[in-house]
């Protein structure tokens, strides 16, 4: 296992998370996977003799039974792991049952702690942008949970770009916590985060987690063009995340994977991770399964080194359009490019 610091942090975390998406399997959660404490078990057990010491989960996967298990999994051996959870999504019908207000915030984190049998979470994602909080009382509940010892560092997911930043401002200005990390989709198939927030990551010091990082197992390679979808996989039962806007250019995509790992004598999910791996700021991929064999295919991509050429034929058939105002950019400011602009500008033979 290669392990790596996490953004600004002193942090050590494995370049492989285990997800948790999959267990309890309540729910719209089932389409994904059922998985009870014995399967979680010899899969979490699969991962720590494997070196992977981040375990990812949130309160409302499967409404909090996703944590349970965790926990349960984990007892007696907590203090040899680190574990995120993340609050935000609604889980209940009432007024305050969603949001990062600081109530919502101190409930669901201490609610977490108990489920997952912890005294304190080591990263404390929020999971979503809540637009109606101000972004001062949910850093404050934050600086609450870390003064207390239940939360040690503070991260965002799914936020745009203005998101993090102005949290990063309000972070600055009242000598509040920092986030150390973003958790974010980002694949070969949708690379938007280049954008801002893989530069934003680069400038700031935040590692980036990437979650689905087989954009729900359709760039493992067992999801071919022309060919129906397969029983068992997450399509079949009709899951939609994350959104193909464009259906070629992923068989496209696929193509590519699928003959670099032949050449290799590997799978396609193994060099779609191992090019996530070579990206700029990364510091982690959250991955899941349902088989054993899924998670050792997966271990597999830590030791899987690309070549140059085998990474330029990857990011020729997956490249994003340079959209405002970064095609101006590259027309008139290549010379005076920090390593923040290059996040998304090095593919683009920026001289």
């Amino acid at each position: 296992m290669e392990y790596r610091t996490l953004g600004r942090s002193g942090l050590k975390v494995s370049v492989l998370t285990m997800g948790t998406f999959t267990f309890g399997g309540t729910g719209p959660f089932a389409m994904v996977g059922r998985q009870g404490v014995a399967e979680a078990r010899r899969l979490i057990d699969l991962c720590i003799d494997a070196g992977v010491n981040l375990f990812d989960t949130a309160n409302m996967y499967s409404t909090g039974l996703a944590e349970e298990i965790l926990g349960e999994v984990l007892d007696g051996r907590r203090d040899d792991v680190l574990i995120t959870s993340k609050a935000r999504m609604r889980i209940g019908t009432g007024p305050n049952d969603e949001g990062v207000s600081r109530y919502h915030l101190i409930r669901e984190c201490e609610r977490s702690l108990k489920r997952l049998r912890t005294d304190h979470i080591d990263i404390y994602y929020m999971h979503e942008w809540d637009g109606v909080t101000p972004v001062e009382e949910k850093l404050a509940a934050l600086d609450t949970l870390v003064q207390q010892g239940k939360v040690r560092y503070i991260g965002c997911s799914n936020y745009s770009g203005w998101h993090v930043m102005k949290s990063l401002a309000v972070s600055d200005r009242d000598r509040r916590p920092r986030f150390v990390t973003q958790q974010i989709h980002y694949t070969l198939e949708a690379r938007e985060a280049e954008y801002e927030l893989l530069p934003i990551s680069v400038d700031q010091g935040l590692g980036v987690l990437v979650w689905s990082p087989l954009a729900a197992g359709l760039l493992s390679g067992k999801h071919r063009r022309g060919v129906a979808t397969p029983e068992g996989s997450r399509q079949f039962a009709g899951w939609t995340e994350p959104p193909i806007r464009d259906v070629e250019r992923l068989w496209d995509i696929v193509d590519v994977l699928v003959s670099i790992g032949d050449s290799r004598s590997v799978s396609a999910a193994q060099i779609a991770l191992a090019w996530l791996l070579t990206r700029p700021a990364v510091s982690s991929l959250v991955f899941g399964g349902r088989t054993e064999a899924q998670f050792r295919d997966n271990f597999a991509a830590v030791s899987l080194k690309l070549t140059a050429e085998e990474i330029n034929r990857l990011n020729e058939v997956s490249a994003i359009p340079l959209i405002y105002p970064y095609w101006h950019q590259r027309n008139f400011a290549t010379e005076r490019f920090s390593p923040a602009d290059l996040a998304l500008h090095q593919d683009f033979d920026v001289k």
